[in-house]
């Protein structure tokens, strides 16, 4: 599925070159599992943001099933998003204004679904999380648990090939936090998703298959045998 060959990224800061990514190689095939740790301002989210797509490498390879989307023209990598990653963030980014169906529906427009296949998928993805009776509830009508369930919708309504989650509990307390793993992790065997997720939260990476580590742009991978 992925395949990083000397990934590096740097930035300029003030007068000082910054490497967020100092020649990472990483594998992480089909239907993986993997959590990447690391301390702030070690390259955690940097790393999440080559794998989605959303920055490029100063230089190295991000192939994903045989291509290198750094290399790829804006047009055509914001296609390969769109259709293949579904993206899950700590601040949920839901549109106010919208509601919960409506916000599910936003993953699908780019596509070029019409709207009673829309609103259709729209309600099943919530139906799946568990929120079949809020469809029509705004982000504000809603807990932050519900809030990130309508995240997680969203992320998956385009059957994705991987999802992507970047400290996805970060904003929850410990029983929803609890929750939203248990539904992403219920997403992940369902839909064979290759599942990447960053987390400050030990307890979460000694379930997971694999962790990476990653301090100073340098990442170290292991098998987790609690995964």
């Amino acid at each position: 599925m992925y395949e990083l060959r000397g990934v590096t990224k740097r930035y300029t800061r003030g007068k000082d070159t910054v490497h967020a990514l100092d020649g990472v190689d990483l594998t992480i095939g089909d239907g993986d599992r993997l959590v990447i740790q690391g301390p702030t301002g070690g390259g955690k989210s940097t790393l999440l943001q080559m794998l989605g797509g959303l920055d490029r490498p100063s230089s190295g390879e991000v192939v994903l099933d045989g291509v290198d989307l750094a290399k790829l023209p804006e047009a055509r990598l914001t296609r390969v998003r769109s259709e293949n990653i579904g993206f899950v963030f700590q601040s949920f980014n839901l549109i106010p204004t919208l509601t919960a169906q409506e916000n599910v529906e936003t993953a699908l427009v780019p596509l070029g679904v019409k709207t009673k296949e829309r609103r259709e998928r729209a309600a099943e993805a919530l139906r799946s999380v568990g929120l079949g009776e809020r469809l029509g509830h705004l982000p504000s009508e809603m807990s932050g648990g519900q809030q990130q369930r309508v995240a997680i919708a969203r992320a998956l309504v385009k059957q994705p090939k991987v999802l992507l989650a970047d400290e996805p509990t970060g904003n929850l307390d410990e029983g929803m936090r609890d929750e939203i793993m248990e539904v992403l992790e219920r997403m992940w065997k369902e839909y064979g998703l290759t599942f990447i997720m960053v987390t400050h939260d030990s307890s979460i990476a000694r379930k997971a298959p694999r962790v990476a580590t990653i301090r100073k742009g340098k990442i170290s991978v292991k098998e987790n045998t609690g995964g």
